[in-house]
């Protein structure tokens, strides 16, 4: 992780499945790239929850993360004050996400960790 990087803000979600392209497509297109551009924050990148299988124990086991959101973004940020600054509130209610994506949305989840 790049040393400018104090805090991780993850921010994760499920969605409509019959809204799942348009969520791909403006996450990608629209709302990463416009946090990108808001002072403090490092990095952005998105993932998805997979299947997980590990070896644990002496055994190789399948773990179950039960009611794991699908979708998370991965936020690298300066200080933990980018997520209430003026460009950061402006940035995630901009483009097609307030309107045609986060009504889709749900079991949401934001966590902040610190980097030591």
């Amino acid at each position: 992780m790049p040393a400018k990087a104090k805090y991780v803000f993850i921010a994760s979600m499920d969605v409509d499945p019959d809204k799942d392209a348009i969520f791909n497509e403006v996450y990608d297109t629209e709302h990463i790239p416009l946090i990108l551009k808001v002072p403090g924050v490092v990095s952005a990148r998105r993932c998805q929850t997979v299947p997980l299988r590990m070896f644990i124990g002496g055994e190789i086991k399948t773990i179950a993360a039960e009611g794991e959101p699908r979708y998370s973004a991965i936020y690298e940020l300066e200080s933990a004050e980018v997520l209430t600054s003026a460009a950061w509130a402006k940035a995630v209610d901009a483009g097609r996400w307030p309107t045609e994506v986060r009504p889709h949305t749900r079991n949401r989840r934001h966590v902040l960790k610190r980097l030591d």
